[in-house]
């Protein structure tokens, strides 16, 4: 299968990336606590950041509770076309044109910005705390960071977000 937008982070689709759909529940989290305890000191500030193909295909609440049994902070970042789980701690919204979108709350909202068929104002009842206009990583990366830029400097909700992954070299 083909990936709906051009522009995400991972070449990959649903769970056919490295490991995708492998792991039970309980050895995923043992797996996530064993590398967050070997990177960092304890597990105070623990976050988890669920992204990369369509993390709602694989999510459920069953590992969200694990997850959070064991102290993680856990936050999303979906597309919004999945129904969540249950007691996820942040949600990021990013919709992709010609998706059916069915996540219409959360923490932010961010719009990869320009897209064919998704214009920021059409988001701007939905219910969440911020949101923001991202400029695509495309060929036409120079003008669509001054779209981006004009879009925000109008009185709106919108503010400006960066893949500073991508700023920084860090894929």
């Amino acid at each position: 299968p083909k990936a709906i937008c051009q522009f995400c982070d991972t070449d990959f689709w649903g769970t056919d990336g490295v490991n995708g759909g492998k792991y039970e529940s309980s050895n995923l989290v043992d797996l996530v606590k064993s590398m967050w305890l070997e990177n960092s000191l304890n597990m105070d500030r623990a976050f988890i950041v669920c992204t990369g193909g369509e993390p709602a295909l694989q999510l459920d609440n069953e590992l969200v509770n694990a997850l959070s049994r064991e102290g993680f902070e856990i936050a999303i970042e979906t597309n919004g076309t999945v129904e969540l789980p249950e007691n996820i701690d942040w949600v990021c919204v990013s919709p992709k044109s010609g998706s059916d979108i069915v996540v219409k709350n959360g923490n932010e909202l961010k719009l990869v910005y320009p897209q064919i068929g998704l214009e920021p104002k059409q988001f701007e009842e939905w219910d969440f705390d911020h949101f923001y206009l991202q400029p695509m990583d495309s060929p036409q990366l120079e003008s669509n960071k001054q779209a981006v830029f004009a879009y925000c400097n109008e009185p709106n909700p919108w503010k400006i977000s960066l893949q500073t992954h991508k700023i920084l070299g860090i894929l």
